[in-house]
């Protein structure tokens, strides 16, 4: 049931009779029973949801995921996409060869997408809603004998968009740990182009490294893993110093935010958790940062990957 006074523009915008075209200006509460009004308009109180104030054009909102294996996950994933409607999605941890990958799936859920497939391991992924990625490169540069797949760019309107998956490097010291070094020493490098320039770029991904205690559960039984070594929290610090913003942290400065769990005892349910999966915004584009969050109850899916999707809202 619609209410009276409103008009429908399209499918996910309203506009009330007394508004101009510009804007959504609706400060009402509806029984979500009677009207359950587009999700990424709402905010949700118990049995309520009131309609914020929010632009005709909403913000372009652009998700990491990873997805631990696209083939298992694939029901997890396109219900995903129909309930929350991201802009774009970063895929991490395809596990799949170029060839099994699931495009069909993904464009019959009105995505457009770029991936870099690789068997059993690695892979990356960028899905656009109702538009083509235009694909920038797919290697992160820098060592051309790397031939694993974490690293694609693409374009998406005006941003571009680097979705990346850093190596786990465990276990630590040792080769793993050595090639997540030279892995991240590559990405600092090719990074502080893309920081510098004059146009929109997010960097996001699974960087497999957390960067403060207050970003794990108990850190004192990390201190020796990969994701939490001090050489590692000291490269991505090298990182930000370029001009990049994490935006979980612009938006929750001092919060515990966590964006994985194990499958093992009952982690999720214990909250006892990790944030390795981060979006970086250059300088370009960080003014146009509205929100940010995680779709942190995505954990706690049927059949779910251990990482949750994590977002961030960028007005035009």
């Amino acid at each position: 049931m619609i209410p009276a006074q409103l008009t429908l523009i399209n499918s996910t915008h309203w506009r009330n009779q007394g508004c101009d075209d510009s804007s959504i200006c609706l400060h009402i509460i509806y029984v979500n029973e009677l009207w359950p009004p587009p999700p990424r308009l709402v905010k949700r109180t118990g049995i309520h949801c009131e309609l914020l104030c929010c632009e005709c054009d909403p913000p372009m909102r652009v998700v990491t995921y990873n997805i631990n294996g696209v083939g298992a996950r694939l029901p997890g994933l396109t219900r995903f996409l129909a309930e929350y409607s991201p802009d774009v999605v970063c895929l991490q941890e395809l596990k799949a060869p170029q060839e099994n990958f699931p495009e069909a799936e993904i464009r019959g859920a009105g995505y457009g997408v770029v991936w870099h497939g690789q068997k059993s391991w690695n892979g990356v992924a960028i899905l656009a809603r109702g538009i083509e990625p235009k694909e920038v490169r797919r290697t992160l540069p820098g060592d051309p004998q790397d031939v694993h797949s974490r690293y694609i760019e693409a374009t998406v309107h005006d941003i571009t968009i680097g979705c990346l998956y850093l190596p786990n490097g465990n276990p630590a010291p040792g080769p793993k740990f050595d090639y997540k070094l030279k892995w991240l020493d590559r990405l600092i490098e090719y990074a502080a182009q893309l920081a510098n320039r004059d146009s929109a770029v997010v960097l996001a991904g699974d960087y497999n490294v957390i960067p403060t205690e207050r970003d794990v559960y108990k850190p004192e039984r990390w201190v020796n893993d990969a994701l939490f070594r001090t050489e590692v929290r000291e490269e991505f610090s090298r990182l930000l110093s370029q001009g990049w913003t994490d935006a979980i942290r612009k938006r929750y400065p001092r919060e515990t935010i966590y964006t994985f769990w194990d499958f093992f005892r009952n982690a999720y349910q214990r909250d006892a958790g990790l944030r390795i999966d981060h979006l970086l915004l250059n300088p370009a584009v960080v003014d146009r940062m509205t929100d940010a969050g995680v779709y942190r109850d995505v954990r706690g899916w049927e059949r779910p990957s251990d990482h949750a999707p994590v977002w961030v809202d960028l007005r035009d």
